[in-house]
């Protein structure tokens, strides 16, 4: 199958779906391949045009799969949605496009994991779950290098957003060294792309809605709270809280919901910096 986005796309047949889980796979000229991605298409999402579109960004060494098969994401946003706290609503769960053991979701020599994500994603997301459409609000988050990526991103593409947060996120690239095997040098990342603060503190016209949190047995504890000092010290409205546990699954998926619940208080018009 293709589509004016792109040359190919194949998405799962609804027969064979479960827990309202439907698959993509798209050739990105981005990724110069294929890339993969996992939607949340809900029932309630389906009747209804221009619902808003919840990207998840995993984080090393993971992949399109990670947030629903270590986190059951679907699970805790249908259960959100079924109490009434979270408006219907897609979730995409792309791959970072499966460079080393994680692209950064930055552009590199070759492929352009960066625009991946800010362009194809949506795009094939709209393709697939058609209750999105170009009017959707969009809110990208992530965990760890996902955080990294879905606040740089938010932060660098900041009319391509309403909201932005990060889970025990990477704030400088060179945090990376931490995680990965590849040197960073092979990234080719250009500098302007390596730090959260000076990406907010650069593209503040305005920034969209913007919270993060972190674990305070994580590593990167000390670099998210040197984050929200930096935003503070600009003057940069965000959200920030810290809670008890580490680096792991359990800590991200005992705080997804609060992520998912700061998404629907702006997207309901009711969030307060």
């Amino acid at each position: 199958m293709s589509s004016d986005a792109f040359r190919t796309i194949e998405i799962s047949d609804p027969q064979y779906e479960t827990e309202e889980l439907r698959e993509v796979t798209v050739k990105s000229s981005a990724l110069g391949g294929r890339g993969d991605i996992t939607l949340h298409v809900p029932r309630v999402a389906r009747t209804t045009s221009d619902v808003p579109l919840i990207i998840l960004l995993h984080g090393v060494y993971g992949s399109h799969w990670a947030w629903v098969r270590k986190a059951g994401a679907h699970r805790i946003a249908s259960q959100l949605q079924a109490a009434g706290k979270l408006a219907p609503c897609v979730l995409a769960m792309p791959s970072d496009g499966l460079w080393g053991d994680g692209s950064g979701y930055l552009p590199h020599r070759a492929q352009n994991f960066e625009r991946w994500i800010v362009e194809d994603v949506v795009a094939a997301a709209r393709l697939a779950a058609p209750s999105v459409t170009e009017r959707s609000h969009v809110c990208i988050a992530g965990l760890s290098m996902g955080g990294f990526g879905a606040l740089r991103l938010a932060a660098k593409f900041p009319n391509r957003f309403v909201a932005a947060a990060g889970l025990s996120s990477i704030t400088h690239f060179n945090q990376m060294a931490r995680f990965v095997e590849e040197p960073l040098d092979s990234y080719a990342a250009p500098i302007g792309d390596h730090s959260i603060l000076e990406t907010m503190q650069r593209h503040r016209r305005p920034l969209p809605a913007l919270r993060f949190d972190c674990g305070i047995d994580d590593p990167l504890l000390e670099a998210n709270r040197e984050l929200h000092t930096g935003l503070d010290a600009a003057g940069i409205a965000h959200q920030y809280a810290e809670y008890a546990g580490g680096h792991n699954w359990d800590y991200w998926t005992t705080h997804l919901p609060e992520m998912l619940l700061f998404f629907a208080h702006v997207l309901s018009g009711d969030h307060q910096p």
